[in-house]
């Protein structure tokens, strides 16, 4: 092995164990946390979005008729009590049910033999005897073959439920009139707590006259429920054996 390769193999293995330790600092500054929701992103941002253009009416200019209350364009008579604005509230219905049943299985087998004969080589053969003892069989001068295979089965069987309402509130108003929500609720049964967290992008119109929004209209929809307390704690793993299961490579 030359030297450059020698010293390319100890730069990659270098690396890899650079990418590892991050990998392990990383999952040892979250021992004892719950794993953190993903911050709403913008989807446009995205790698390729593509703009959805559909055809539009033309924009109504807002005007008033003399002596009438009534706008062109309003929705409504009365005062839509939904929320609108920043700091209004909302119930949101959490319903979740997921099931899911996955089953894969993959096995893939390859054989190839590849032989070539060596009768003459420009007049050098005969030399060939003379370099190998044993003897030399032209017609079998070069024979490779190779053999591959390999097996890979996985099941998935998931089944979630999730029914409850929690209140939230507007923090944002986009441009377009979505409203940006948030909601927490904490419940303390004895030495438990229980959280329930509600975040997400809605429109107006999904709001109902009751002034509340089923959870599968919000859109970029973050909902997190779990607990923290006694019982919590004892479920988890001690700090000393998550710290081994990070650090152990086997």
């Amino acid at each position: 092995m030359s030297a450059s390769h020698a010293l390319r193999l100890a730069s990659l293995a270098c690396a890899a164990l650079t990418l590892a330790g991050c990998g392990a600092a990383d999952r040892l500054s979250s021992i004892g946390k719950p794993p953190s929701l993903s911050a709403i992103e913008n989807p446009t941002t995205q790698a390729g979005y593509k703009p959805v253009q559909m055809p539009m009416p033309e924009a109504v200019p807002v005007s008033y008729q003399p002596n009438s209350l009534w706008r062109s364009g309003a929705r409504g008579f009365f005062k839509d009590p939904r929320a609108r604005q920043v700091g209004d509230l909302l119930t949101v219905r959490v319903d979740i049910t997921d099931k899911a049943e996955f089953e894969n299985k993959t096995k893939r087998e390859r054989t190839s033999t590849e032989s070539a004969s060596l009768n003459h080589v420009l007049g050098f053969e005969g030399y060939l005897k003379k370099v190998l003892p044993g003897g030399v069989d032209p017609e079998n001068a070069v024979r490779t073959g190779s053999v591959t295979s390999s097996e890979g089965e996985g099941t998935v069987d998931r089944k979630e439920t999730l029914t409850t309402n929690v209140a939230a509130v507007v923090t944002q108003v986009l441009p377009n009139g979505a409203l940006v929500i948030e909601g927490k609720q904490e419940i303390r049964v004895n030495f438990e707590i229980r959280e329930l967290i509600v975040a997400g992008i809605v429109r107006t119109e999904d709001i109902d006259s009751d002034n509340t929004i089923a959870s599968e209209k919000i859109a970029q929809a973050r909902i997190a429920y779990g607990g923290r307390g006694q019982l919590t704690d004892v479920q988890q793993p001690r700090y000393g054996q998550q710290v081994m299961d990070v650090l152990l490579p086997f």
